[in-house]
């Protein structure tokens, strides 16, 4: 459902020093999508007026990347942090661009697993509450902004990690980074922002204390589950969130009707639809497009890359599937390899160690072992 008049902006201008890479960190991928990607999607699912990525490092790459896959996201308005000064710096850098009526949603682009589901109601907060705030609890808060609220319970502050007390690190209510304002008074409270901080930046955070000493009532909501607030700053994260994603599809399958043998060994990338009763065992990784149908058995070992796989068939252990077109009741395997433009008709047999390529087996087919098989067209019940 969408919000009336809402602009977004994503904050993806950083360096991510802590990735130890040559690739900026939004380009780092979950689940084969870049952590930007993952962020787009969520926002674009709330039907903005308008995206704006903040881009900075790796600039070029990162508008590079997104630019080949134009056609996979909505149309982008791309600013640039010349310099790195803070998160309230880079929003300033978008906010002419921003029309005075609007509620701004700010997120930034390391945290892929967030929800439209969550981020709607921090945005249905507006017009109501000039400010709302994504907050979690957790029982490790280090290294994140901790919420500060007042004598009645209300929000008055946030205070980064490096710049807290010791008693305000005891607290648990952390920051996410995702907030939402009434357009009109962000740009009046980024005018009041300066850098007399430990890190000399400018805090889109040291907007909080500001509206709340102006009088302004602060909204504070949670998400459906904290690990959609989980920032990636590392490797370790990034393997960390990916598992939780990948967790996510295996959940949404298995409740589909999909056997899965064992959740933590089965990898899905991109949009992969199965039908009900198919088993997907140990060590399989899907990659989308694909689609799998009903009854359909995959053993050990098997990689299917954009692919389609029709009802009662099976795929037998270290098969790799690729760009290919599998019909109702055929088996494939194992240590079989199927390329791009194989087409296999119904109640085909592809056996062990045989290969195809941009070649159509008619039905009934067989080529049983020990076989290259490309460029051709096969007729009915060939062996």
């Amino acid at each position: 459902m969408p919000v009336s008049s809402l602009e977004i902006i994503i904050l993806a201008a950083g360096k991510g020093k802590r990735m130890h890479s040559s690739l900026p960190k939004v380009l780092h991928q979950v689940a084969g999508k870049p952590l930007l990607g993952h962020v787009i999607d969520a926002a674009a699912q709330l039907e903005p007026v308008k995206i704006h990525v903040v881009v900075g490092h790796g600039k070029d790459q990162v508008i590079g990347q997104f630019a080949k896959s134009s056609g996979d996201y909505p149309e982008i308005d791309w600013v640039e942090q010349l310099e790195q000064l803070g998160t309230g710096h880079a929003v300033q850098q978008v906010i002419p661009n921003i029309a005075q009526d609007s509620s701004v949603l700010m997120l930034t682009a390391d945290v892929p697993l967030i929800s439209p589901d969550t981020l709607m109601p921090l945005c249905s907060a507006m017009p109501a509450f000039p400010l709302a705030l994504l907050t979690a609890e957790l029982s490790d808060p280090t290294g994140l902004g901790r919420i500060i609220r007042d004598d009645t319970n209300s929000v008055c502050g946030i205070v980064e990690e490096k710049d807290a007390s010791p008693l305000q690190r005891t607290i648990c209510e952390i920051n996410s980074g995702i907030m939402c304002a009434r357009a009109g008074d962000l740009r009046k409270w980024l005018a009041l922002l300066d850098n007399d901080n430990a890190q000399a930046e400018y805090y889109l955070t040291d907007i909080v204390e500001i509206a709340s000493g102006l009088g302004n009532p602060i909204c504070a909501l949670q998400p459906q589950q904290n690990f959609e607030v989980e920032g990636i700053n590392s490797r370790a994260q990034l393997a960390r969130v990916e598992r939780i994603y990948q967790r996510q599809q295996a959940d949404r399958l298995m409740e589909s009707g999909v056997t899965i043998i064992d959740p933590a060994r089965v990898d899905i990338r991109g949009e992969v639809n199965i039908g009900s009763d198919t088993v997907l065992d140990v060590n399989t990784l899907i990659i989308g497009p694909t689609t799998i149908g009903k009854n359909v058995r995959i053993a050990p070992n098997c990689v299917i890359t954009a692919s389609q796989i029709g009802d009662h068939s099976a795929l037998h252990p270290n098969t790799v599937v690729e760009q290919a077109v599998v019909g109702e009741n055929v088996n494939v395997g194992p240590f079989a390899r199927l390329r791009p433009g194989t087409q296999l008709s119904n109640d085909v047999r592809v056996g062990n160690f045989v290969e195809i390529k941009n070649a159509q087996l008619a039905d009934g087919s067989k080529v049983n072992h020990l076989s290259y098989v490309g460029d051709a067209t096969v007729g009915r019940n060939t062996n």
